[in-house]
């Protein structure tokens, strides 16, 4: 017997569209500090890159910014290079994204990218008609302390689409734990990029790509 689900919410990044090369976020990171007349150092960045870390007063106190402003700021241009990387194709849809059409259930998408970058991509790649609802992170320091492995995100597309009886796909621990966390099952992703990355908490289902998912869910 198949699971019979209500509704299914993806994740974007690793899911259904490949991952920021962390390169062109470092590039956002550098121009907001340019904005700011301050000037880091490329180790300093790529660590804030890789921690994806909201600012706080350490870095207020660092810097001589206020947090807040730099988050705003480093939002926006995090979308624009990621917008620029779509439009160059450097940041390509996966292939077996035609998959989606093979569910009945309303879907949704919840991502940890900046709510503007998953607009863009639904309106790019003509993708809306696909999802009911979508949510990315706010551009504040509270929206991205809401970010997965928080469930908030997932609890408001959820309310959007009427249940608690959903499924939600991703590609990291952090959505296996945010999905738990909301009261639902997961779907790990596990693509190339994931090939070796070892969860300390287990997923509902595991599959190779989108694809074998639907096969899997769609009998």
């Amino acid at each position: 017997m198949q699971p019979d689900y209500d509704a299914i919410v993806f994740d974007n990044d690793g899911v259904l569209i490949e991952v920021t090369d962390r390169a062109v976020l470092a590039e956002a990171v550098h121009d907001t500090f340019a904005e700011f007349d301050v000037t880091v150092d490329d180790e300093t960045v790529r660590a804030m890159v890789a921690r994806d870390e909201c600012p706080g007063q350490a870095f207020e106190d660092q810097h001589g910014i206020d947090p807040e402003q730099f988050w705003r700021r480093r939002e926006t241009n995090a979308a624009a290079v990621q917008r620029a990387a779509i439009q160059a194709g450097e940041k390509a849809l996966y292939d077996d994204v035609d998959a989606l059409t093979n569910f009945e259930q309303p879907l949704g998408v919840v991502s940890n990218n900046q709510h503007e970058t998953i607009t863009f991509i639904l309106d790019y790649h003509d993708l809306g008609t696909y999802f009911e609802t979508a949510y990315g992170r706010v551009p504040t320091l509270a929206g991205a302390n809401r970010k997965k492995p928080d469930p908030s995100y997932i609890e408001q597309a959820l309310d959007d689409l009427d249940t608690k009886n959903a499924l939600y796909v991703g590609d990291s621990e952090k959505d296996v734990v945010a999905a738990r966390r909301a009261g639902i099952d997961s779907a790990f992703l596990r693509r190339s990029h994931r090939t070796d990355l070892t969860l300390s908490v287990e997923p509902t289902y595991e599959f190779p790509d989108l694809n074998a998912m639907a096969d899997r869910l769609t009998g």
